[in-house]
């Protein structure tokens, strides 16, 4: 089995983003944001703004039709979508086809942020496995993902997955405190099992490939503990993979920029009491000291 490397500045150049260059923002590329229930509305938003401040150029937030209207106010940047709602507030499983619809239409997409483990999770899954387009699947989307295995392994590009422990643990069917146990070898056997790049979160975040390659970040700090942190982390991954950036090159970037982020705020403003949605403020300034432009 091959070493785990570390996530440093340094192992970062020898996966460089694509250069920033002059253009609209259709050249910077379309990321659709598939997120949010009727109880937790601000996924999609704190994904949403973490994207654009990772240089996506033009965003799309499909979500559920009671929040729609509220969410257009709090992310003006950003194109909404109202999709249908079921009674337990999340999608119905008639918004599953159009969802796969709009996901044909962007160059990347994150989708799970604020979703409940439902059957139509399950659905949509396997619906957008096959679209063809980079993506991230995280949350309620990685807890219904087992059953449609198949569709996860025939996706192509590889499709990334974003797992904390109790998600992995529904992935491999292990315990979570095993996940937590050995984030190492429960990555690299989702990445085996569903031919996917895995990020097996934990206080060391692995980034795992399919043929066992790993590296490990080991930065970031207590703070990155609260909720919407992976939120936050999904949308800077969703807005480097539009921006044209290959998959595991977008995640090791997005997983070293969300801890540096973290890193910075806890010289801010403290080891913890930092909101998830001042992560991303800190993106840009690391965009530009670490990423080449033209």
């Amino acid at each position: 089995m091959s070493r785990c490397i570390a996530l440093t500045r340094a192992e970062l150049k020898r996966h460089p983003l694509p250069p920033v260059v002059e253009g609209d923002k259709n050249a910077h590329g379309k990321l659709l944001v598939i997120a949010g229930t009727r109880d937790i509305p601000g996924a999609a938003m704190i994904t949403a703004n973490a994207a654009m401040r990772a240089g996506a150029g033009k965003i799309t937030i499909a979500t559920v039709a009671s929040v729609a209207p509220q969410l257009g106010m709090a992310v003006p940047e950003a194109m909404i979508v109202a999709m249908a709602e079921g009674r337990d507030g999340g999608f119905a499983r008639s918004s599953v086809a159009r969802l796969a619809e709009l996901a044909n239409d962007c160059d990347a997409l994150i989708a799970g942020p604020g979703m409940s483990p439902t059957p139509v999770a399950t659905q949509l899954a396997a619906r957008l496995c096959g679209v063809g387009v980079p993506m991230a699947l995280d949350a309620a989307l990685l807890h219904g993902l087992a059953p449609v295995a198949r569709a996860a392994r025939a996706a192509s590009p590889d499709t990334i997955l974003l797992p904390h422990s109790g998600e992995m643990a529904s992935l491999i069917g292990c315990s979570e405190e095993e996940a937590e146990a050995n984030p190492l070898d429960c990555g690299r056997e989702a990445a085996r099992r569903y031919d996917a790049i895995v990020l097996a979160k934990g206080v060391q975040s692995h980034v795992v490939t399919p043929d066992g390659a790993a590296w490990r970040y080991e930065g970031g700090g207590p703070g990155l503990g609260v909720s919407g942190s992976g939120d936050t982390l999904a949308g800077i991954l969703g807005g480097l993979l539009a921006r044209g950036a290959e998959p595991l090159a977008a995640l090791l970037w997005a997983v070293w920029l969300h801890g540096e982020a973290g890193g910075l705020l806890t010289k801010k403003i403290g080891p913890v009491g930092f909101l998830a949605r001042e992560i991303s403020a800190e993106v840009p300034g690391l965009l530009a000291k670490a990423q080449p432009s033209e």
